[in-house]
């Protein structure tokens, strides 16, 4: 981890915000500064990784990403110029999770997270016993494996002395602060991707507790995003962390989001008109709308931010998985001189760069399952149209094809509620590792796409936010961006084909026994 002061550093407009952002794969720090830079010179990271098989297990073991945040914060405040203080400490993580504690605050479950898929049957049973469209009007969310309600339905049914051994649930965000402050509260942007959150009031749904089996009183109080936590005065936390990191010592710590809200604010997708996509391994399509009861489309997810907006979009689960998956078996792009005979980005962006043609396999990617637009949590993938002639550039050119497509179908219901985007701000390593598919996706899309390079722009999202409320007054630095991406219209009616051909293949696909 490198955190050596560079020269500069106490220029820095204060106030300072250290922010973390804890992902599916490690844990990232930082410091920013009131206009939303980076200091250079403060930043850590640590690596962790999913506990992970083919039951549909995907967890992660809370107490390991709090050492993880401790360690970074004991690294970068050591590094901090003497004199400097940080005012805000703010973390997004990855939506969502779910861990529950004892009367003490220590864990007696994995933190399971959104990858999570072993509460499929419950999904189903909910399903039968609840009216999925009303509880997708009130909560914003509908019945999936990645949500709260069915999960806790799982743990009471298959693993009731873990269940009953847990006295609260915690986002993992939650149980981070708890472990540091001695105190926690619950993010209403956090608190929405539980699937139990009324989307409009931002007060715990009924019904919904009610099918979770468990009371209101076994989850934190909500917090609005200007509302910040501090260890109780007095209280043997706030001596303790006072003692450890005096820079800390008056800072607020900001209710924990989810990456996906981070990610657009990052990526200065945070104002009415403009749509955030992410493209790594999974992907989603985002846009914030002031917060209001309009019908939800079907597709969609409504997170509450706070009471004036609200994140609206969909994900998909498969993007790079799809790319990845390709190279491994299709052993497209040629290898490299690298022991890990990994593929020639440049030669398998060159078939993504290529003209669109006929004989393109069509592919339904949902290699896990799908979430937005149909929900169809146990979908697989299919690939249609192959002839003796087709060869594997082919078919992977079909199946990025496919990714642009999926969240095709979440532009068009955003457009149902918000209408045309005025821009469309694309990151994440599909972005900078194929460009070639930026400009499918803007092909696909009919609107200009452009590619955000801000480096852990998520980072700097969770660090934007909290200073809203921190420097309200401070002009922001604008986000890095890289090559612009028009539609060609020559290729309109060719995309135009490969999307209705997409939506019978898709329609015929849900219409089976897929879950």
């Amino acid at each position: 981890m490198d955190t050596s002061v560079v020269e500069g550093t106490v220029d820095a407009v204060g106030p300072l915000v250290l922010a973390f952002d804890v992902g599916s794969s490690g844990t990232r720090g930082g410091v920013f500064d009131a206009t939303g830079t980076e200091v250079p010179g403060l930043s850590g990271k640590s690596g962790h990784a999913f506990i992970a098989d083919a039951s549909g297990t995907a967890v992660i073991d809370a107490d390991e990403v709090v050492a993880e945040v401790a360690a970074i914060t004991d690294e970068i405040l050591g590094a901090l110029p003497a004199g400097r203080g940080v005012a805000g400490v703010a973390m997004d993580t990855f939506s969502s999770s779910l861990v529950g504690v004892d009367a003490d605050g220590a864990a007696v479950t994995p933190c399971f997270t959104y990858a999570d898929t072993r509460c499929h049957e419950q999904v189903l049973d909910l399903r039968r016993e609840l009216d999925e469209e009303q509880v997708h009007q009130r909560t914003g969310t509908r019945l999936h494996t990645s949500y709260t309600p069915a999960r806790l339905r799982w743990l009471a049914q298959d693993h009731p002395q873990m269940f009953t051994a847990a006295t609260r649930w915690l986002t993992l965000g939650e149980y981070v602060y708890l472990h540091l402050l001695g105190t926690t509260a619950v993010g209403s942007a956090a608190a929405s991707w539980s699937g139990m959150l009324d989307r409009v009031t931002g007060t715990w749904d009924e019904e919904m507790l009610a099918a979770a089996r468990i009371t209101a009183d076994q989850l934190s109080p909500v917090h609005e995003p200007d509302e910040p936590i501090r260890p109780l005065p007095g209280s043997a936390a706030a001596t303790a962390l006072a003692r450890r990191w005096p820079a800390l010592a008056e800072a607020d710590w900001y209710p924990v989001i989810g990456d996906g809200l981070a990610a657009n604010i990052g990526a200065d997708a945070a104002t009415p008109g403009v749509v955030g996509v992410s493209a790594a391994t999974s992907g989603a399509m985002r846009t914030i709308v002031p917060t209001a009861a309009g019908r939800l489309p079907s597709g969609l997810w409504s997170y509450r931010i706070s009471t004036e907006r609200t994140l609206l979009g969909g994900a998909v689960s498969d993007v790079g998985r799809v790319s990845s998956w390709a190279e491994s078996i299709l052993r497209v792009g040629g290898p490299t001189a690298d022991a890990g005979g990994r593929p020639d980005g440049a030669l398998l962006d060159a078939v993504l760069s290529a003209e669109p043609g006929e004989g393109t396999p069509l592919m339904l990617p949902f290699l896990s399952g799908e979430r937005s637009t149909g929900w169809a949590t146990g979908a697989r993938a299919h690939i249609l149209d192959l002839g003796a002639a087709t060869t594997a550039d082919q078919i992977y050119r079909g199946a990025m094809e496919a990714t642009a497509l999926s969240l095709g179908r979440i532009a068009e219901q955003l457009r149902t509620v918000t209408g045309p985007p005025a821009r469309i701000a694309v990151g994440g390593g599909m972005a900078k590792g194929l460009p070639g598919w930026l400009q499918i996706l803007a092909d696909v899309l009919g609107t200009e796409v452009v590619h955000v390079r801000h480096k852990r722009s998520t980072l700097r999202g969770t660090a934007l936010l909290a200073l809203e409320h921190l420097a309200p007054g401070v002009a922001r630095s604008r986000a890095r961006t890289g090559s612009r991406y028009r539609p060609d219209p020559a290729r309109a009616d060719y995309y135009a084909h490969r999307k209705a051909r997409f939506e019978v293949a898709y329609q015929a696909l849900i219409a089976g026994p897929v879950g």
